[in-house]
Parts: structure tokens; C-alpha cells; sequence
């Protein structure tokens, strides 16, 4: 576990947040404790971090590797989302600034196979995050219709081909079910037209990343996250956020958007009912920032990271 995962854009992301000394932050999602490290190193003496996962393993790895900070670190099993019960539980009001580093670790995808999430290393269909929630992947396979299948491989993915691969699904569920991943795989290579292969991309990345973003709820927790996030920052706090695909990033960029007064109301409405009008953050990052072509090819998973941030400048009281 010694490289269960590499942080993404970790500078530009510790030049974003700022880090001072006697600050209070949260890092949403601790994973291996990389970004969190950063910030610890930069906010001692008298700092504090809240560190929340929902992956028992990425929880046990960072504890070790931040240690050293002693009682300047607080380690909790959560999702991100509830990160305002979070702060209560641990005695925690306001805070200077939060980090949300989306998507599954290298460690996840390839250090331990049995969870799942890896179309190109045999294990079972798992893909939860949290082993204690009770739905698995091979359960959704199993269980849902045709319609809702293709409906959520769109929806959470935006895959070209989604009525086809949930047709293959079911067809070939009736023969037997669905039980690994290196099998599902297969299924959905075959069921797109070979002519249609993404170069360079295996096919069933996008089926993969649909399943596990409708598991986990990760889209929705993402939403709820920003919502959160905007509530428990200091005005003067600030949030980065790095995503690893165009639903995520579709998400902060509106949310960031309305954050900072531009209406994302659907053209033609005569009154703004987003919310746009209540400006409480200033966007940071004109566009996003994506890691080098040195850094890619260190960590060929960097080459979709887009990272984002933003500033509370005013309270933030909407949707509770």
C-alpha cells in the first residue's frame, strides 16, 4: 500500500486553498492523505484538519501516514456530503477552506481488485466505497430494467452507445448472471460496434464510471457536498475541487457559476429562481487548471483532472 495513491495537482491545489497557520480545514475526501499532508505541513502551529472518507482502507492508510500531526488531525468515516454533521460531532463551526479530490484512488483501481472497480483486472462486481452499504454492482446488473440501465449509463457517463450495452446486459443475464468485472467488460466491448472503440480507451470505461457514480451516489453527494461546503466556509474560505469527468465537472461549473450571481436558469424564464441572485462566492479559476504533460506522464490517471476553487464572500443561507 505504499503507492495507494498519488495526488492530483497537489501544488496548484496547496497554492489555491492557502493555507495559514491556526486554520481549520477539511479535506472531503482523505483518500491516502496526500493533499491533506500538504495542508497539515502549512497550518501548523495551531492548525487543525478534518480528514472524511467513506473507504475504510484509504482511512487506515492516511491515520499512518499523518500520524505525525497528532491531535491537529481528525480521521472520520463519513461522506463529504454530511460534512456540516461532520463538524458538529467533532465541535467544529466555520472553517477556512476544503478540498473535494473526486473520483477512486490508484489503490482502488488497481491495488485491490476484490472491490471492483477495475474493468481490466478480474474480481467481483462490488464498486461500493463504503463495504458497509448493502447494494453491489452485480446486484444493480442484476436487478435493474433495460430502460432504467441505459437511462443511468447516460445520465452518469454520457455513453454514446447506453441502449445497446443495456440490451447486451440483459440478454446475456438471461443466460447467467453477471458476477466479475473482467466479464462485464467484455460484454460491453462487444456490444459496441468495434469500428466505435474510443482509441487508446478501453469501452467500457464509461459503463464502469456510470455504474459506480449510480452505486455510491456520487453525483448527488457532490451536490449536496457544494451545498454544504458553501455553509460551513468562513466568509474568506475557500474550496478546490478536482474532477475526473465531464458529469462531475459539469456540476462545480454550475454550481460556481450561480455561486457567483450568473443565472443558470433556462433561457426565457421571466424571474431567476436558481438563486443566482444571492452572490456569495468569487470564482478563482477563470477556466480550469489540468495538470502538465511532466506530471501526466508521472501519473497517467492526472491527464482528466480539471481542478476548480472559489471564495465565500458573503453568508451563505439557501437551500438547507
Amino acid at each position: 500500500m505504499e503507492e495507494f495513491h498519488r495526488p492530483v495537482l497537489l501544488n496548484e491545489t496547496v497554492e489555491l486553498l492557502v493555507p495559514r497557520p491556526g486554520g481549520v480545514y477539511v479535506d472531503g475526501t482523505l483518500g491516502s492523505g496526500g493533499h491533506a499532508e500538504a495542508v497539515l505541513e502549512r497550518i501548523q502551529p495551531g492548525g487543525r484538519l478534518i480528514g472524511i472518507d467513506r473507504d475504510e482502507d484509504a482511512l487506515g492508510f492516511a491515520k499512518r501516514r499523518l500520524s505525525r500531526f497528532g491531535d491537529s488531525v481528525i480521521v472520520v468515516k463519513a461522506n463529504f456530503a454530511d460534512v456540516e454533521s461532520v463538524l458538529a460531532e467533532v465541535g467544529v463551526g466555520k472553517v477556512d477552506g476544503m478540498v473535494l479530490d473526486l473520483g477512486v484512488s490508484s489503490y482502488q483501481l488497481t491495488g485491490s481488485p476484490e472491490r471492483g472497480f477495475s474493468f481490466t483486472l478480474p474480481g467481483p462486481l462490488d464498486m461500493r466505497m463504503d463495504r458497509a452499504e448493502p447494494l453491489t454492482c452485480e446486484q444493480v446488473l442484476a436487478e435493474l430494467s433495460e430502460e432504467e440501465l441505459a437511462d443511468l449509463l447516460y445520465r452518469y457517463a454520457d455513453e454514446r452507445w447506453a441502449r445497446r450495452i443495456a440490451r447486451a446486459i440483459v440478454e446475456r443475464r438471461k443466460v447467467s448472471p453477471i458476477k466479475t468485472t473482467t466479464e462485464l467488460a467484455d460484454i460491453v466491448a462487444s456490444a459496441v460496434p468495434k469500428r466505435f472503440h474510443p482509441k487508446g480507451v478501453h469501452p467500457a470505461t464509461r459503463t464502469f464510471l456510470a455504474l459506480r457514480c449510480y452505486l455510491n451516489r456520487e453525483i448527488e453527494s457532490l451536490e449536496a457536498g457544494l451545498e454544504a461546503a458553501a455553509r460551513v466556509l468562513k466568509v474568506g474560505g475557500r474550496i478546490c475541487t478536482l474532477s475526473y469527468h465531464s458529469t462531475e465537472d459539469r456540476v462545480i461549473k454550475k454550481f460556481f457559476a450561480r455561486a457567483s450571481g450568473k443565472c443558470q436558469c433556462a433561457p426565457g424564464v421571466p424571474v431567476c429562481t436558481c438563486g443566482a441572485e444571492n452572490r456569495f462566492m468569487k470564482v478563482l479559476t477563470r477556466k480550469p487548471i489540468t495538470p502538465s504533460e511532466v506530471e501526466i506522464s508521472e501519473n497517467v490517471r492526472a491527464r482528466s483532472a480539471k481542478l476548480r476553487a472559489a471564495e465565500k464572500t458573503a453568508c451563505y443561507g439557501l437551500r438547507g
